[in-house]
């Protein structure tokens, strides 16, 4: 396959928004851990929808217009996938994380890509490469690297709780959605994500009631609150999801699920330049795990697009 081919351009566009998007969502991990005290965890889900929903009437209102028939008309769908992937998927990651450690949060969360291919083939039948179940593993085994900071025994030691259910459950829907992505209406990506993010935002309103009844519910009231609130909007809830929309649609689910354990790998990047942490011998080997694994499995994904399946 030549660089000049379709599936040849489709990659080369869909690799900078996949990285980009994973970036997003792991500085999403880092401004989740400065909103504590700030902003509660449905506060802060509730107003980063509120913001990106009101930013997109604005920029996508020509878009709106122009596909709202096609919209209505799949209107189930379109609640039950930013119910599912945004509001559901947001609350079940909150909890696991009251529950069990961040070691254990983000080695499950490196389920997704293996989750995306076996509901892919369960509901689509395609087929699972060789190279992309290897590409797979690869990636898991930088995961927990990057994790563990290269201290594997760690895993020996690890018990299983409430919250590796609630992350494992959280997993799972998350894979969900990014199979359904594949059937999306032919609307544009901003229309799209609008009715997403319309639904997230309603769908976010019970839990915040529950937190606000409960006495939890923390408001922004400072500067450094309202800009992680802004940013959580406009970064990780906009942007990301936007790019990773697109990155399915360009190359499929199975191989765009991969990308995901890209988080762990730029959380740590980010611990060093935002926070000061050490980057050894453990993160960089965990980066080349990371890499060599998307790359081993994007050679199997290629073969299998230029045959017809993603």
């Amino acid at each position: 396959m030549t660089q000049g081919t379709p599936g040849a351009r489709a990659s080369a566009a869909a690799y900078p928004l996949l990285t980009l998007t994973t970036l997003l969502w792991a500085g999403n991990t880092v401004a989740g851990k400065w909103a504590v005290g700030a902003v509660s965890p449905q506060v802060l889900t509730t107003l980063r929808w509120a913001f990106a929903f009101t930013v997109l009437l604005v920029v996508a209102r020509r878009a709106i217009l122009a596909d709202q028939d096609r919209l209505l008309q799949r209107w189930p769908y379109l609640f039950l996938m930013g119910a599912c992937g945004f509001t559901v998927f947001a609350s079940l990651f909150y909890a696991a994380g009251i529950y069990t450690s961040a070691v254990n949060v983000a080695l499950i969360q490196g389920a997704i890509p293996v989750f995306v291919m076996v509901l892919n083939f369960a509901v689509r039948r395609v087929p699972v490469r060789a190279g992309q179940v290897l590409g797979a593993a690869v990636t898991l085994v930088g995961v927990a690297v990057a994790t563990t900071h290269g201290d594997l025994a760690v895993l020996a030691h690890l018990g299983l709780n409430r919250g590796d259910g609630l992350m494992l459950a959280a997993s799972l829907v998350y894979a969900g959605y990014t199979v359904a992505l594949a059937g999306r209406p032919a609307v544009s990506g901003l229309a799209f994500f609008t009715a997403l993010a319309l639904a997230a935002f309603l769908t976010s309103l019970p839990p915040l009631a529950a937190e606000w009844t409960l006495g939890h519910s923390i408001w922004p009231t400072t500067a450094t609150a309202w800009a992680i609130v802004a940013f959580v909007a406009l970064g990780p809830s906009l942007l990301a999801q936007l790019s990773f929309i697109r990155g399915v649609e360009l190359i499929g689910p199975n191989r765009a699920g991969l990308f995901v354990n890209l988080v762990p790998v730029f959380g740590a990047g980010l611990a060093v330049l935002l926070a000061g942490e050490p980057f050894g011998g453990a993160e960089t080997l965990a980066l080349l795990l990371v890499l060599g694994g998307i790359l081993i499995a994007e050679t199997a994904g290629r073969r299998a697009a230029r045959s017809g399946n993603r």
